[in-house]
């Protein structure tokens, strides 16, 4: 039996997890980051709070429902499938029954980018369902590659055998053991609708009936099977056919019902499992370590020709954990940004430096809160460079005023690398109005560029039959409305309303050039 090395095996992984180290710039990283801990970003965090109910059960069910379906195409003997979000290809399927898989999708529309897929998005939607429903904050790697065709039908599914559900979930890589914590950890949060599932609920019980009274996090549904008490119609259906938790549940005499029935040793073994199978992909994918939130955070770096100059606009994030307050109160921190010239000699040997700009509160996520996150400093920045000689690389140096030698954040020592000044955004020339989005970008009059483009991530039609995001290339053309200033050129194209992220794209003779949006504004523009 495995169960009984469940509790000291996830207490050592706590003790020995390492974080994923960010090193700037990481899109991938920096937009998990955001939706996992920013309660501003992150909708993700948000839409499950208070096990809100939705289509006759919760929102929750729905997403943790769709992520183990996606999981359980995995094939630990050749490692294919897993979670892949191949699920989106695979929504005609009988085992895929149901409104919430389709709106599941639809709810994750918006989080994807260039750099971070559906199957993460997948993966976060789980862990949300969790604390949304008060349970613990399963700890999550990033690194998932999205699928572009269907996985295998190996969903288990109610009417099958004790037998064959073993069977499908060692494929899966877990076993008989596993299978029973991890079918009662996951219907601790559902239900079933007769509406999907005629042949499992009579025609009475026109509404459904969840697995546990209350629905949440928590070990009722144990408890309720010990005692039977229980709702649960896997358990006491009709359908004889169909009691596939009644099987499950009971297939070792009730052994690990009895541990499960400890609330400390059921929080700690679905923390376990549930992690395991989010963190369950295809052989050839190698995710993250896990993402704790990133402190001493770059982002929102933007460099554009204006009045004469270039200017700099960067941001620097702190965690700040010092006491959840009703208003939000200044720091006794001082930061500041300094850089260094990309060509001439105009800044001194430790570097040009601006003071804050301004200083911005974000409250950590309701994840974020579970992990012991309070809120977010933002400490941005807004300097004027000298055309003639631009910058190479930015850094900061941040003084807690308390005697200490002050911080110097660099990127562990890298800097903070500006790659080229050639191809920039131009956020105060592009336009944003109710008619759409111009996306202006700036060449450099020294580079006569064959082509500028974008290559943009667009959020993918709700209605469609199949609910994916996909990418377009837009092409910007000299925009002769704009008079070239400042050294640069100006090139312009609508972007669609549905764009998620941005990278512009120019090519000059055989050299590329390349810049990553995640954003399009942000304060100090």
């Amino acid at each position: 039996m495995r169960l009984g090395l469940f509790v000291p095996v996830a207490c050592s992984l706590q003790l020995v997890r390492s974080a994923a180290v960010f090193h700037w710039p990481d899109p991938l990283l920096d937009n998990i980051d955001n939706h996992l801990y920013v309660n501003h970003f992150s909708g993700i965090s948000t839409a499950t709070l208070g096990c809100v109910e939705r289509d006759l059960t919760t929102v929750a069910a729905q997403w943790l429902r769709l992520a183990f379906h996606d999981f359980a195409t995995h094939n630990v003997t050749d490692g294919t499938g897993g979670l892949d979000a191949s699920i989106i290809y695979e929504l005609d399927r009988a085992q895929n029954v149901g409104l919430g898989q389709r709106k599941t999708l639809v709810d994750l529309l918006n989080v994807p980018t260039e750099y971070t897929g559906m199957a993460d998005a997948i993966a976060m939607s789980a862990v949300s369902a969790v604390i949304g429903c008060g349970g613990p904050p399963i700890p999550f790697r990033a690194g998932r590659i999205d699928a572009t065709t269907p996985g295998p039908e190996t969903v288990p599914e109610p009417q099958e055998t004790l037998e064959e559900h073993t069977a499908e979930f060692k494929r899966m890589g877990f076993n008989a053991t596993e299978m029973i914590a991890l079918t009662a950890c996951g219907h601790s949060l559902g239900g079933i609708r007769q509406i999907d599932f005629p042949e499992i609920l009579t025609p009475d019980q026109s509404v459904g009936v969840t697995f546990q009274s209350p629905i949440g996090f928590n070990n009722s549904i144990v408890h309720e099977y010990l005692d039977w008490t229980t709702v649960n119609t896997l358990e006491v259906g009709p359908n004889i056919s169909t009691r596939s938790d009644l099987r499950i549940f009971s297939s070792d005499n009730n052994v690990t019902m009895k541990t499960l029935s400890e609330p400390m040793v059921f929080t700690q073994v679905c923390t376990d499992l549930l992690a395991r199978m989010i963190d369950t992909v295809p052989s050839n994918v190698q995710l993250t370590d896990v993402v704790e939130p990133i402190d001493y955070k770059v982002s929102d770096t933007m460099l554009y020709p204006q009045d004469g100059a270039l200017k700099f606009l960067a941001t620097l994030r702190i965690i700040d954990n010092r006491a959840l307050v009703l208003s939000f109160r200044a720091p006794n921190t001082t930061v500041t940004m300094l850089w260094k010239e990309r060509q001439g000699t105009p800044c001194p040997a430790a570097g040009c430096s601006v003071e804050l700009l301004q200083l911005d509160y974000l409250t950590a996520s309701t994840y974020g809160l579970a992990k012991g996150y309070i809120q977010f400093e933002y400490y941005r920045f807004k300097a004027t460079i000298p055309l003639e000689n631009s910058i190479s690389h930015f850094w900061f140096e941040v003084d807690f005023r308390n005697g200490s030698t002050p911080l110097i954040v660099d990127n562990h020592g890298a800097n903070y690398t500006i790659d080229q000044d050639v191809l920039l955004y131009d956020p105060a020339r592009s336009q944003f109005t109710d008619a759409g989005t111009t996306l202006v970008a700036a060449v450099k009059d020294d580079f006569l560029p064959e082509i500028v483009y974008a290559k943009t991530t667009l959020a993918g039609n709700a209605l469609a039959p199949i609910v994916v995001n996909t990418s377009t290339t837009v092409n910007l053309t000299r925009d002769d409305s704009i008079p070239p200033a400042d050294g640069y050129t100006f090139y312009s194209s609508p972007i669609s309303p549905k764009a998620l992220s941005n990278t512009l794209h120019a090519k000059v003779g055989d050299t590329a050039f390349s810049l990553y949006l995640p954003i399009l504004s942000t304060p100090g523009v």
